[in-house]
């Protein structure tokens, strides 16, 4: 496959490196406080750094904020990136270009769906739960699940990107040079009202949906 060094729209790098830094924020504190409160599936035994739940939280939050952005690029702007109505016919085309293309798109469109079942969960979460012992709860089963689910993604989306484009793409999310295309007022060029297929719209309903849920099931109905 082509090792060219790809060009990315400055909003994608934007949002991309926003996300990424609160994704790997949120999972590695995450992991702290199931470190020093759990241990059920392992542990390694971590310093204990004070209100780590309260660094969790922040970071969480923030990730919610900006998660509806960025899955708003995703499905007007960036829907190429997604699966496709097509991609599960193309699954069958093991070991050729549109294969691992394929999976690179599925592991996008899985980290979007871990990204939306995780602020469900955590808004759920009550902050005394895991200091009380309290590890039964369906709402922290599933948040260590979608913990679980977006390593993986994330896992999966790192080496499909490194098969699809090598180490060029890898990178190229982080490339900052700055071209006369990259100014602020060609940022939502080729934004679409619609989604493309009606694949995409049911999907993006589920995604949106779901960090529509997160923002308001708090309120509710109050977890205990």
């Amino acid at each position: 496959m082509s090792r060219i060094i790809p060009y990315q729209p400055v909003l994608l790098r934007l949002l991309h490196s926003a996300i990424a830094l609160l994704v790997f924020g949120s999972l590695i504190t995450g992991f702290m406080v199931y470190d020093r409160y759990d241990k059920r599936l392992g542990t390694l035994n971590l310093p204990i750094i004070p209100n780590t739940q309260g660094i969790h939280g922040t970071i969480a939050l923030t990730f919610l904020l900006l998660l509806p952005i960025f899955a708003i690029y995703c499905f007007h702007i960036g829907d190429r990136r997604l699966i496709q109505k097509e991609s599960l016919k193309q699954l069958q085309e093991v070991g050729k270009p549109i294969w691992w293309i394929s999976l690179q798109r599925f592991a996008n469109s899985l980290l979007l769906l871990g990204s939306t079942f995780a602020v469900i969960t955590g808004r759920m979460m009550q902050e005394e739960w895991l200091p009380s012992k309290e590890f039964d709860h369906a709402w922290y089963s599933g948040h260590l699940i979608a913990w679980l689910l977006m390593i993986v993604s994330i896992a999966i989306h790192l080496l499909m990107s490194a098969k699809v484009g090598g180490l060029p793409l890898l990178l190229s999310i982080y490339n900052w040079k700055i071209r006369p295309e990259d100014m602020p007022k060609f940022w939502l060029r080729g934004f679409k009202i619609k989604p493309s297929t009606t694949f995409l719209f049911i999907f993006e309903v589920l995604v949106i949906g779901g960090i529509a849920i997160a923002f308001l099931l708090p309120a509710v109905f109050p977890a205990s």
